[in-house]
């Protein structure tokens, strides 16, 4: 059941899709950057906080780009949180952790989303899917089930494509902390051109095969955790 929509290629498949994801979008993005300037700011820097970045107004965040890729592939990205490294007391410990940040929190809010579709979608809802006496009822339940699922796999995705170890994701931030200073500023003036570089092989499909790759095996270590091995044969 599940499998039809998720592969489905109709009209109205497309558009119940839009309509389950976005709201998990607004959310997951938002929710991102908000965890980077709420670190940096339990870190010493106000910078974030003194703009109103410390919301979950997706207005304060979205990038139209990011939000575009978003819908279309599962990954993207919003206007970054300023962070001023001088305010930290250990700058290449606070902006690492200060990155890190915003990838934990899309995986702590898929956890949240697995546990609401472990308990709730594959409890009342799924009795709800197979027993309720109308058929909008049955659908209803049929779709917030979905929409969970789409709030667990969209989170994971986003957690492993902003922890690539590429500029200007959050992972080339926590390599900063692994490399020498001299090679990573060596890097930093080609960030443009790797960009580019990443856009293209995700286009392409290599770098977008890893990411599934990565993120099948993440969500199923999850699912296996609270017992739900093998849904949607993950």
């Amino acid at each position: 059941m599940f499998r039809h929509i998720l592969s489905g290629g109709d009209m109205q498949t497309y558009i119940i899709s839009i309509l389950l994801t976005l709201p998990i979008i607004l959310l997951s993005l938002s929710l991102h950057e908000t965890a980077h300037g709420f670190a940096a700011w339990r870190l010493g820097d106000p910078t974030a906080r003194n703009l109103g970045r410390l919301t979950l107004n997706p207005m304060k965040h979205l990038n139209p780009l990011g939000f575009l890729c978003m819908m279309v592939a599962g990954f993207g990205w919003a206007n970054p949180v300023p962070v001023n490294a001088r305010y930290f007391r250990k700058p290449r410990r606070d902006m690492a952790l200060t990155s890190l940040a915003g990838p934990v929190s899309n995986l702590l809010l898929a956890l949240v989303f697995l546990l609401l579709l472990r308990f709730l979608g594959l409890g009342v809802l799924w009795e709800q899917v197979f027993l309720a006496p109308s058929e909008f009822t049955r659908n209803l339940a049929y779709f917030a089930i979905l929409f969970l699922y789409y709030g667990v796999s969209m989170n994971v995705t986003l957690a492993v494509f902003n922890l690539l170890p590429v500029p200007p994701l959050d992972g080339s931030r926590i390599l900063f902390l692994l490399l020498p200073p001299r090679l990573y500023f060596k890097i930093a003036p080609y960030e443009r051109y790797i960009v580019i570089a990443v856009m293209l092989l995700l286009l392409l499909g290599p770098l977008s095969m890893l990411i599934d790759f990565v993120c099948t095996w993440i969500m199923r270590g999850m699912f296996a955790m609270v017992g739900m091995r093998g849904f949607l044969g993950i």
